[in-house]
């Protein structure tokens, strides 16, 4: 079944500016949506997603009520939403295996939404900018192909995407939305900063530098936060790039070196430190092969759960 706006099916094949001006209510929405303040969201509550990870969970969920993620470049953010049961599902899509991630996040949101008869599937898409190397429009494409050739049809609802999210400035492009939020227990999709990327965000930042595959971090029916284990072979040179200046390790390490938040390579450098502390994580951080549990506690964040309390 097709991706849908108003009733009508959407050519996936059409630039994002086009689409949005055959279906005036996208394009109102993506200016709404750009026109708003980033909210600061504090980790009470939050489940925070990073690159080439999914969460999924319902407004029954007594320990998340918002999920979200940030510094999205060219990676767009993906909301999936089922407006009968309020399963949903927040993703950071990169690019790398994009059909899998959808297929991935549709099974999600099916497990949890499985006895439901009334409400639709809507989906959000926020991200990306007009970089040089084309790849924001790219991803685009790929995600709208992917929703397109769902056997379920799906509603999109919200469309903020390359060259309507970006900007220019003295020349160069940039996103206006680096991050967005859903609050799980309304549907609201909101422009959104998170100062606590955590738990493990290292660790996490890790498993994607040394190219991990996209993966489900939380089991709602538990509200568990769930980490690894992860594998992965010693980083080449790792010593090399951590004697790299910040302006060698941005043009290198960067898909759109000029549009990176200022934090970038600082980021960078702590996850190159971890990959060098830890060359054999199954030696060093899962030697028994189990994942890193987390729970919220009484304040509402993230405690790491010791293996007898599992």
């Amino acid at each position: 079944m097709p991706l849908l706006v108003d009733g009508q099916r959407v050519e996936p094949s059409q630039r994002p500016r086009a689409l949005a001006f055959a279906h005036r209510g996208l394009e109102e929405q993506a200016r709404r949506l750009r026109s708003q303040p980033a909210r600061l969201v504090g980790p009470k509550g939050l489940l925070y997603v990073q690159q080439r990870e999914f969460a999924a969970t319902t407004p029954r969920d007594g320990s998340v009520s918002i999920l979200g993620s940030d510094d999205a470049t060219t990676c767009h953010i993906v909301v999936i939403r089922h407006t009968g049961s309020g399963a949903t599902c927040l993703t950071h899509c990169d690019g790398s295996d994009t059909e899998m991630e959808v297929l991935l996040m549709m099974n999600a949101i099916k497990m949890l939404s499985s006895n439901t008869e009334c409400g639709r599937l809507e989906v959000h898409l926020v991200g990306g900018f007009n970089d040089d190397r084309h790849l924001s429009q790219q991803l685009t494409n790929q995600l709208l192909r992917a929703f397109d050739s769902l056997q379920d049809s799906i509603h999109l609802v919200t469309f903020c995407v390359t060259d309507l999210n970006d900007r220019q400035e003295k020349g160069n492009h940039f996103p206006f939305l680096y991050g967005i939020a859903v609050n799980v227990k309304t549907g609201e999709v909101f422009h959104a900063t998170f100062p606590d990327r955590g738990p493990a965000e290292d660790l996490r930042s890790a498993s994607i530098l040394t190219g991990a595959k996209m993966v489900n971090i939380y089991d709602s029916r538990k509200e568990e936060l769930r980490i690894g284990p992860y594998f992965w072979m010693p980083f080449p040179h790792v010593d090399f790039w951590l004697q790299q200046d910040d302006e060698h390790i941005l043009q290198n390490l960067s898909t759109s070196p000029l549009a990176e938040p200022p934090h970038f390579v600082s980021h960078i450098r702590a996850t190159l430190v971890y990959l060098k502390e830890h060359p054999f994580p199954d030696k060093t951080l899962f030697p028994n092969r189990r994942p890193w549990i987390y729970r919220k506690n009484s304040d509402g964040l993230w405690e790491r759960v010791s293996a007898d309390q599992i």
